[in-house]
């Protein structure tokens, strides 16, 4: 479909076409620089990482990196959110394994999230980092947390519901309860790793088994 603008003939979707894989390129740069950008981050910490020391690792200057992202702290929010992202779609994985009951759902998905905490201790750290200073500055570190961990709550929450209607779980089982027992493990495991620098969080997956198995009918 060709279309006129000031006296200049123009191919509509040849135009959308150049649009559409400008945006794939750009998207795709963008994913480049935060694959890059948190190791920075593990390797710097977030205190010392700068906006001029993300553009060197990625090769381009700083004007450039303003082109993808306003800051540093967007920069380590979408790193994050990057990461959490693909533990996510492991979780996802089990949540829908229709050879597992949800018990078993469970317990596999609290040895993945251990596994993950273990060897991404040091991102960790820097996570930890972040959040005191986020509390120090008067921010709500607590909120921040939940914001980026609601989708495996709610992962979490269905695999509950899931069992319950299935006669896995009894029906005094609580939802909301098993998800934050849960969490409730998982800082463990940070506090575990980070604070006390231990290199495993051993015994902390297997304290997930009596509560799980306390919710059969």
């Amino acid at each position: 479909m060709m279309y006129e603008k000031w006296g200049i003939w123009y191919n509509n979707i040849s135009t959308e076409g150049v649009i559409l894989s400008g945006q794939v390129a750009h998207e795709k740069r963008r994913q480049e620089i935060l694959e890059k950008a948190l190791d920075v981050f593990i390797e710097e910490g977030y205190e010392d990482t700068t906006f001029q020391k993300i553009a060197e690792r990625c090769g381009i200057t700083r004007t450039i990196l303003y082109l993808y992202f306003e800051n540093k702290k967007q920069i380590f929010a979408e790193s994050l959110k990057r990461f959490l992202g693909s533990v996510e779609i492991e979780i996802a994985v089990v949540a829908h394994d229709e050879s597992m009951n949800s018990e078993e759902k469970i317990l596999k998905i609290g040895e993945m999230v251990v596994e993950a905490c273990e060897k991404e201790s040091k991102l960790l750290s820097v996570v930890l980092d972040y959040l005191l200073r986020l509390k120090a500055a008067g921010g709500n570190p607590d909120e921040k947390v939940r914001r980026r961990t609601v989708r495996m709550r709610h992962i979490l929450a269905d695999i509950v519901i899931e069992g319950k209607k299935r006669g896995e779980f009894s029906e005094t089982s609580s939802v909301k309860g098993t998800v934050e027992i849960f969490f409730a493990l998982v800082e463990a495991t940070v506090f575990r790793l980070v604070v006390l620098g231990r290199k495993e969080a051993t015994g902390l997956a297997e304290a997930l088994t009596p509560f799980v198995q306390s919710m059969r009918p």
